[in-house]
């Protein structure tokens, strides 16, 4: 840290450092809400502002409380309207895992034993020798 003075502009460098080190060593939390939010918005008094966007993480100062840095969580639409703030670090973005493919092997139906009639009833087998013709080769037509 660098030794206390007046420089703000130093001091300012200082702090992003020192959060950028901190961004590196943890990111945007994927569950994050805008903080400001929570806050009803003092950040950016005034105006008022649908909360929207992704959320960054942004490092502030707040030139009424003095030598006072915030690093806060806070979504796009009130970090653009803050004043004395900075994004450092931005959320990672999301994948999805790659899906499995399954694969299902067709299976070959097995050769039919009986001979198959609409309505899904089954005639009987036909006898050893019968001629294969559907409703046998001995009926005779009627007239």
């Amino acid at each position: 840290m660098p030794a206390r003075s007046r420089d703000i502009a130093a001091l300012r460098r200082f702090a992003e450092a020192h959060a950028a080190a901190h961004v590196r060593a943890a990111t945007v939390r994927p569950d994050a809400a805008c903080g400001c939010r929570r806050q009803r918005c003092a950040a950016h008094e005034g105006t008022r502002v649908d909360c929207s966007g992704s959320v960054l993480l942004v490092l502030r100062h707040d030139p009424a409380v003095g030598q006072v840095w915030t690093l806060a969580e806070v979504c796009a639409a009130c970090a653009s309207l803050m004043s004395h703030t900075r994004v450092v670090g931005r959320p990672a973005p999301r994948t999805r895992p790659p899906r499995e493919e399954t694969v299902v092997p067709l299976e070959v139906p097995a050769a039919p034993s009986a001979r198959s009639v609409p309505a899904g009833f089954s005639a009987p087998a036909p006898p050893p020798g019968a001629a294969s013709r559907p409703g046998g080769a001995d009926r005779h037509r009627r007239r």
